[in-house]
């Protein structure tokens, strides 16, 4: 299977604090993989050193068999990466409708139409909410519109912060129902998200972060039966009470 995306020995710095140091992780074409850690363990980072908010100060990054490590950050969503990052960000003044067509700026004018369509089908809330103010949607009205937005440039891979935090349960099933939606579609996913259990039943494979360094890796049920992932991540009385369920 080919690889969408690979990160090479890749060290990022705040000034002087290391945010992430010696990360090598690849995502292939047609996978999920998820990013598990505590907070501030580097995921956020992580996925902004890939769409170029942040700039490696060691490594390389690959998309496509193509260096983007110093890419601007418009020419690498322009090649097919979009990132929604956490909280959301969308533009709270501007209509959903408006928002969509934010996302489709590196989109050919010809094809705006047919890519807005397809974003409304897959969220058919905002078809019926295109007029509205989305700072007056519901908090997962506005994960749906920033997923949306994202997916206005037809990306072959989409990095994925957090798109649960602060959703009701049903709204989160209802995020991660459309996620496995889009990876059926074909598009690549790189997901960070705070309920490791989850993120783990819909990837494929996964990497463990702490302190800015992986400490693990391997395929969702492999990092499920880790003790240390279990113990850190899952919860054992949570995995015990799964199981007899």
């Amino acid at each position: 299977m080919s690889r969408v995306l690979e990160l090479d020995d890749v060290a990022v710095a705040y000034g002087q604090r290391r945010a992430l140091e010696g990360v090598s992780l690849s995502v292939a074409a047609g996978e999920i993989v998820t990013l598990l850690g505590a907070n501030g363990a580097g995921k956020s980072t992580t996925l902004r050193a890939v769409s170029g908010l942040v700039r490696p100060a060691r490594g390389r990054i690959c998309y496509q068999g193509r260096d983007i490590t110093r890419a601007p950050a418009d020419a690498i969503v322009a090649a097919g990466v979009s990132h929604v990052p956490e909280g959301r960000e969308i533009f709270p003044e501007f209509t959903v409708r408006e928002n969509l067509l934010v996302g489709g700026h590196t989109v050919a004018r010809a094809s705006l139409g047919e890519r807005l369509g397809a974003v409304l089908r897959l969220f058919p809330v905002l078809h019926d909410r295109q007029p509205q103010i989305a700072g007056t949607l519901s908090g997962g009205e506005q994960q749906m519109l920033a997923i949306g937005r994202a997916l206005m440039t037809r990306p072959r891979l989409l990095l994925l912060d957090e798109p649960s935090l602060g959703l009701a349960p049903m709204l989160a099933r209802e995020i991660f129902r459309v996620i496995r939606r889009i990876n059926a579609d074909g598009v690549a996913v790189l997901l960070v998200e705070q309920n490791a259990r989850r993120a783990l039943a819909l990837a494929s494979r996964g990497y463990v972060l702490e302190t800015g360094r992986l400490v693990a890796s391997g395929t969702s049920a492999e990092l499920s039966a880790d003790p240390r992932v279990r113990t850190a991540y899952l919860g054992l009385d949570r995995l015990r009470s799964d199981v007899a369920g």
